[in-house]
C-alpha cells in the first residue's frame, strides 16, 4: 500500500490490494486494476526506490577467498541490522535491539552505534563513513560489494578442501548459532554428521581434526564467536515445532517423494521416478515441481530456487516451449486448451520465499547457494530428522498437502499416459502403447498443477470458525494475499540463467557438447574454436538445468548469460514422430540384453533363438536355387522381423 511502481511505461501508485488483484492509480488520476501475478511479472516492472535483488555469479564469488567471504556475509548482517533493525532484514522476525530501533533513532545515529559496536568488537579502522560507504556499495554491487578488493590477490587459508565440507561447516554453525553451551567440537561432530547425511558416509573426504578446528574458527562470525549468545533476541518458540504460515510464500517446503512409478531413460533402462516439489505452507501452492530420475543425486536448492521464484512468463522463449510441449504430446484428451494454458499460467504464483524449509537428506546445499540466500534474504531452516521428507514436513497443512499432492501426481501421470507402468512391469509393455520421457511427464505434471492442483478445493485448506468450507490454493492465495496487504516479489527473467548449475565447456566448431547433445546458436560464430579469456584453462562457463535439456546458457565476454538451444528441441514437431517413439517403446521393452546390442541369436543363421526351423516341403519353389523361404512370423513386435505401417492402425492412436 502506498508504494510506487513502474508498469507499462507508467507510474503508479499501490491504491489497494483485494483478492489477488492490485489497484493502482496514476498521477493524472487514470485507475487501474492487475492481477498481482501478471503485474510482478511484466516486462519493465520495477518497484521505485527498490533496488534490484544481487545475485553473486557462482564463478566469480567462487574465486573470492574464503576469509573475504565471510568478512561480507558478516558486512552484510550488519548493514541490515542498520537499516532495517535486524540481522536477517525485514520479516526474518525478533525484536530490534535499542540502538538499532528505526523507530528511536535516524540512519546516521544506527551508522554511529555500528561503528562504535565494531570497533569493540575488534574491527580495525571502522569508523560511521566506513559504515556508510559500505552500506552504499552494497546497494550499488551487491554483495561483491563487501568485498574487500585487497583479499583477492590472497590465497585462500582452507587450501583444497572440499566445497561441500565447508557447506556442512556453515550449515552446523548456522544450526549452533546463539547456544552457549556450544564448543567447537560440537560443530565438528555436526558438520561430519550433514555431510554423512547429505552425501551418503564414507563419499566425502574430510580433513583431520585439527584443520577442522581452523576450518570452524575461521568460518565463524566475527560478532558471535561459537559459544557465544545471539546478538538479537528472537520470538520465543511455538508450541508443537515451526509457526503456522500467515502470509504466501512466508514458509515453503521442500519435499521429494517416490511416484511408485516408472519409464525408459535415455538408455533405454527402465528409470523409476521421484518428484521434488516446493509447496507454500500457507496457501497448498505448488510454487515449483520438478521430476527426476529416483536414484539421481539430490536436487540442487538452487535449482528449485530458480523454478519457483522466477516467473514462467519471464524467461526467455517461453511462449513457444509451451506451445512446442503442449502440441507435441498426442493424449487424447488435454485438461485445458492451449491458450487457456498460456493464460493459466501467466496467472500462476510465483515468488521469493522468506523461509525455505528442507530436508538435507535429499537436497544438496552449497555454500555459493548460502551466499545467495543470505543476499536475497531467504532464510534457510533445516527440517529436524524426525519431521523431514514428504509424510512429515513441518506444520499439520503443508503435511497433508503434500502427501495429497504426491499421490494425486502418481495416480494422473499412470492414467493419462499409458506407456508409463508401476514399478516392475516396463518390460511387459503391451504392444502399440507410447514410449514417454521424463520431459514428456513434466508437461502434463505442469498443466494439471495449473488445471486442477491449483483450482480444486482441499480439506486441509479450511478457516477454523468455517470447517464446512473448503479453498482452493488458487484461492487461498488471494485470499491471504488481501490479508497481508502486500505481494511478494519474484525474481527477474536474468536470475533464471544465474541459479542454475555451472559446467565449463569448449566451444568447437560445431557448438558446445553437454550430454552427448550439441547446442549452437548464431552468437558463438565469433567464439567457435577460441579459449574463454576468462578463464584459466579456456574453457566456457556454461549454465544448465539437470532435468531441462532443451537450452543451456554461456557467459560471452559482454558478462550476459546467453541462451543456446538444443538442436534437437523441435524434434517431437516432425511427421510421425509419435509412431517412431511407440515403435521405439516396443523394441525397448522386447530387448533382452543390455542397452544398445540386439536380442541374442543362438544358431548363427539369422533365427531367433528357440525358433522352429522352417519345413522344406513348404519352400517356394519360385525362389532362385530352390531356397526355401520360412514364413514371416505374425505381428511387427517379433524379433528379426520388420513391420509394415498400417494407417488404419496409425488412425487408431490419434
Amino acid at each position: 500500500m502506498g508504494a510506487q511502481v513502474t508498469f507499462e511505461d507508467r507510474t503508479w501508485q499501490v491504491s489497494g490490494v483485494v483478492d489477488g488483484r492490485v489497484y493502482l492509480v496514476a498521477e493524472d488520476g487514470a485507475t487501474g486494476c492487475v492481477l498481482a501475478a501478471r503485474l510482478v511479472a511484466a516486462d519493465g516492472f520495477e518497484v521505485v526506490g527498490r533496488a534490484a535483488p544481487q545475485i553473486p555469479a557462482a564463478t566469480v564469488w567462487a574465486d573470492v577467498p574464503l576469509p573475504a567471504r565471510e568478512r561480507a556475509m558478516a558486512w552484510l548482517r550488519h548493514i541490515r541490522e542498520v537499516e532495517t533493525g535486524l540481522p536477517g532484514g525485514r520479516g526474518s522476525g525478533g525484536v530490534p535491539r535499542p540502538e538499532y530501533d528505526p523507530q528511536a533513532f535516524t540512519l546516521a545515529e544506527r551508522e554511529h552505534a555500528k561503528a562504535k559496536e565494531l570497533a569493540g568488537l575488534g574491527w580495525t579502522k571502522v569508523s560511521r563513513p566506513t559504515v556508510q560507504r559500505m552500506r552504499l556499495a552494497y546497494h550499488r554491487q551487491g554483495l561483491l560489494g563487501l568485498v574487500d578488493k585487497r583479499s583477492l590477490r590472497a590465497s585462500s587459508p582452507t587450501g583444497r578442501t572440499d566445497e561441500r565440507v565447508v557447506a556442512a561447516v556453515l550449515e552446523a554453525l548456522r544450526i549452533r548459532r546463539g547456544r552457549r553451551a556450544t564448543t567447537v567440537i560440537q560443530v565438528i561432530d555436526l558438520a561430519e554428521q550433514i555431510v554423512a547425511q547429505t552425501h551418503g558416509r564414507d563419499r566425502v573426504t574430510l580433513p583431520a581434526r585439527s584443520s577442522l578446528y581452523r576450518l570452524v574458527r575461521m568460518l565463524a562470525d566475527p560478532a558471535e564467536p561459537v559459544g557465544s549468545p545471539a546478538r538479537t533476541a528472537t520470538a520465543p518458540d511455538q508450541a508443537g515445532g515451526a509457526p503456522p504460515a500467515l502470509r504466501p510464500a512466508e514458509r515453503v517446503h521442500v519435499s521429494t517423494a517416490r511416484l511408485g512409478i516408472e519409464v525408459a531413460g535415455e538408455d533405454g533402462r527402465a528409470v523409476a521416478v521421484s518428484v521434488t516439489c516446493a509447496l507454500d505452507g500457507a496457501t497448498g501452492c505448488v510454487l515449483a515441481a520438478v521430476l527426476h530420475p529416483q536414484q539421481a543425486a539430490p536436487v540442487e536448492l538452487s535449482v528449485l530456487l530458480a523454478e519457483m521464484a522466477v516467473p514462467r512468463t519471464a524467461r526467455p522463449g517461453w511462449r513457444e516451449m509451451l506451445r512446442t510441449a503442449h502440441e507435441s504430446l498426442p493424449l487424447p484428451q488435454r485438461l485445458m486448451p492451449l491458450d487457456a494454458r498460456i493464460e493459466a499460467t501467466v496467472a500462476r504464483p510465483a515468488t521469493l520465499p522468506e523461509t525455505l524449509v528442507f530436508d538435507p537428506a535429499t537436497a544438496t546445499v552449497t555454500s555459493w547457494f548460502l551466499t545467495v540466500c543470505e543476499s536475497l534474504g531467504v532464510s534457510l531452516e533445516a527440517a529436524p530428522a524426525r519431521r523431514s521428507g514428504m509424510h512429515s514436513v513441518a506444520g499439520d497443512t503443508a503435511k497433508m498437502l503434500a502427501a495429497l499432492f504426491t499421490r494425486h501426481a502418481a495416480e494422473l501421470i499412470a492414467a493419462t499416459l499409458p506407456g508409463v507402468r508401476p514399478l516392475d512391469s516396463m518390460a511387459r509393455q503391451a504392444e502399440g502403447e507410447a514410449f514417454f520421457s521424463l520431459l514428456h511427464l513434466q508437461d502434463v505434471l505442469d498443466e494439471w498443477i495449473t488445471a486442477r492442483w491449483h483450482t480444486r478445493p482441499q480439506q486441509a485448506l479450511r478457516h477454523p470458525l468455517l470447517p464446512k468450507a473448503a479453498l482452493s490454493p488458487e484461492e487461498m492465495w488471494r485470499v491471504l494475499l488481501g490479508v497481508a496487504g502486500s505481494v511478494p516479489l519474484p525474481l527477474t527473467g536474468q536470475h533464471f540463467a544465474e541459479l542454475l548449475p555451472v559446467q565449463h565447456q569448449a566451444v568447437t566448431e560445431s557448438g558446445i557438447r553437454l550430454g552427448r547433445r550439441r547446442y549452437d546458436h548464431e552468437c558463438l560464430d565469433e567464439h567457435r574454436g577460441r579459449a574463454c579469456p576468462t578463464t584459466d584453462d579456456g574453457r566456457w562457463e556454461v549454465h544448465h538445468h539437470p532435468y531441462d535439456v532443451r537450452q543451456i546458457y554461456i557467459r560471452l565476454p559482454d558478462g550476459l548469460l546467453h541462451e543456446i538451444s538444443w538442436i534437437e528441441r523441435a524434434h517431437a514437431l516432425r511427421p510421425f514422430d509419435d509412431a517412431v517413439r511407440r515403435r521405439t517403446g516396443q523394441i525397448l521393452a522386447e530387448r533382452s540384453g543390455p542397452p544398445g546390442h540386439p536380442a541374442p541369436s543362438s544358431d548363427g543363421r539369422g533365427r531367433e533363438a528357440g525358433a522352429p526351423v522352417p519345413d522344406p516341403a513348404l519352400a517356394d519353389k519360385s525362389a532362385p536355387g530352390g531356397a526355401a523361404v520360412a514364413p514371416v512370423p505374425d505381428g511387427p513386435g517379433r524379433a528379426g522381423s520388420f513391420g509394415v505401417w498400417d494407417a488404419r492402425a496409425e488412425a487408431e492412436q490419434w
